[in-house]
């Protein structure tokens, strides 16, 4: 049986990874860095009605996953942001700096987090600047550069490690009084979909998921609990904000009993968050055009879109 699930599982994830990279309408920077740009598609084909086209569309934003490592960029997402586009949506990838590119890690360094197994996982603080930058830059650089969608009815989505960045991004006004990346009120989101996302550190650090990534993003043990606070989402509740997990029940890079966890610290705040969990789904099947779980993903961002 474990053979079964080990061919199972690098099936899924070569179907994910074999559908060519989709270029984007307008990309555009919200900084001077390579890594800080946003890639904008225009929903297809254009929804008519019958008293001519229709209205603008909802803007799905997508933080891509990766273990917040460099060799994992926004490319990997380009298919899953053609699939919503081609759903009618209006579609923002951003892209912003991961750990391992020999670019300076900040305060990221192994510290013992990574058993030297390969490159670290984020950049303190440079990935959490990026996606609260990109996120505050975002109405603007909508409106210059894809007039097609509604920014008022905007839904955050992210896989993976990227499901972790929106459920952070949505919870920034919980966030302590001294985090540069506090804002004063709720972000103006419809609501967030997070597809197996890293979701709650503690216990992701309990189960070793991807090589302990969440202690190297905070910049290793020495530093992990000082930082937990600013950065794991299962501290940052209730937000105010609709919240729907998408989990596969298969998923071995980041087990269902991450979400969980999440779900249950949300429920103890006094919040309700929605969790779906998928019969027979790994980790990839949530961003593959070709997989059914994909289809469901699509109706969860719809929901709370539409």
């Amino acid at each position: 049986m474990p053979d079964d699930a080990a061919a199972a599982r690098a099936a899924e994830e070569e179907s994910a990874f074999s559908h060519p990279p989709v270029d984007p309408d307008v990309t555009a920077a919200y900084g001077d860095h390579s890594d800080q740009v946003i890639d904008f598609y225009a929903p297809r084909p254009g929804k008519e009605t019958a008293d001519g086209p229709a209205a603008p569309a909802p803007l799905v934003v997508i933080l891509h996953g990766g273990a917040w490592r460099a060799r994992y960029d926004r490319r990997h997402v380009t298919p899953f942001a053609d699939y919503l586009a081609r759903r009618g949506f209006a579609v923002a990838n951003v892209e912003y700096r991961r750990g391992g590119d020999g670019d300076g890690d900040g305060d990221g360094g192994d510290d013992g987090a990574g058993g030297g197994r390969g490159p670290v996982a984020g950049r303190w603080p440079d990935t959490f600047d990026d996606v609260a930058a990109a996120l505050d830059a975002l109405p603007a650089l909508v409106r210059a550069a894809l007039p097609q969608a509604d920014a008022r009815r905007t839904v955050l989505t992210g896989h993976s490690a990227g499901g972790h960045l929106a459920l952070w991004a949505a919870a920034r006004h919980l966030l302590p009084a001294d985090a540069p990346w506090r804002t004063d009120r709720p972000a103006p989101l419809r609501g967030v979909v997070a597809l197996a996302p890293i979701a709650d550190f503690e216990v992701a650090e309990e189960l070793g998921v991807c090589d302990h990534a969440a202690r190297q993003l905070l910049g290793g043990p020495s530093v992990f609990a000082e930082r937990r606070p600013y950065a794991d989402p299962a501290l940052l509740l209730p937000t105010g904000i609709a919240t729907t997990l998408v989990q596969g029940r298969a998923d071995t890079e980041v087990p269902q009993q991450v979400a969980e966890a999440y779900a249950e610290a949300a429920a103890k705040a006094g919040e309700v968050v929605g969790l779906t969990l998928l019969e027979d789904v790994g980790h990839f099947p949530l961003i593959d055009p070709a997989a059914d779980a994909c289809a469901v993903v699509a109706e969860e961002i719809a929901q709370l879109a539409w």
